[in-house]
């Protein structure tokens, strides 16, 4: 069970670069005004959110139910509020790949200042799931 729990962890860190580093890219992207820019601005959020961000989301929910099945089902408390926590940054996900659809249909109609704020969400999320995962307080 180790295992599967070092595995939930490598994804959940793979998936939280990619939901810190997404929402930056777009902050750059809403102000970039050349058509080249713009382009590889899509190419590097494409491949980000399919090829790194939607994995490891994938693989940590996976990884993650398979310890809560395994291991964690009477947990108490602090694993209900992190399941809703997990719940949040799917929705928060898949907000992200609804911006992705946005820019590369060009009518991104949010300003890089709305970006940055967009972009602190996971920091308080993964910020409340691990002090819920190591100070276990009810």
């Amino acid at each position: 069970m180790l295992l599967v729990k070092a595995l939930h962890i490598v994804f959940m860190v793979t998936w939280f670069a990619g939901l810190f580093y997404l929402p930056r890219l777009f902050v750059y992207h809403s102000m970039a005004e050349d058509r080249a820019g713009i382009e590889r601005f899509k190419l590097m959020e494409r491949k980000l959110y399919w090829g790194i961000m939607t994995p490891g989301a994938v693989l940590t929910l996976a990884f993650g139910l398979w310890l809560w099945l395994g291991w964690f089902r009477d947990a108490g408390g602090w694993m209900t509020i992190k399941l809703v926590l997990a719940t949040l940054l799917v929705v928060y996900h898949l907000w992200c790949g609804k911006l992705l659809a946005d820019f590369r249909h060009d009518r991104n109609a949010r300003t890089h200042v709305w970006f940055r704020w967009f972009n602190e969400f996971p920091v308080l999320i993964l910020f409340a799931a691990v002090l819920l995962v190591v100070l276990k307080p009810f």
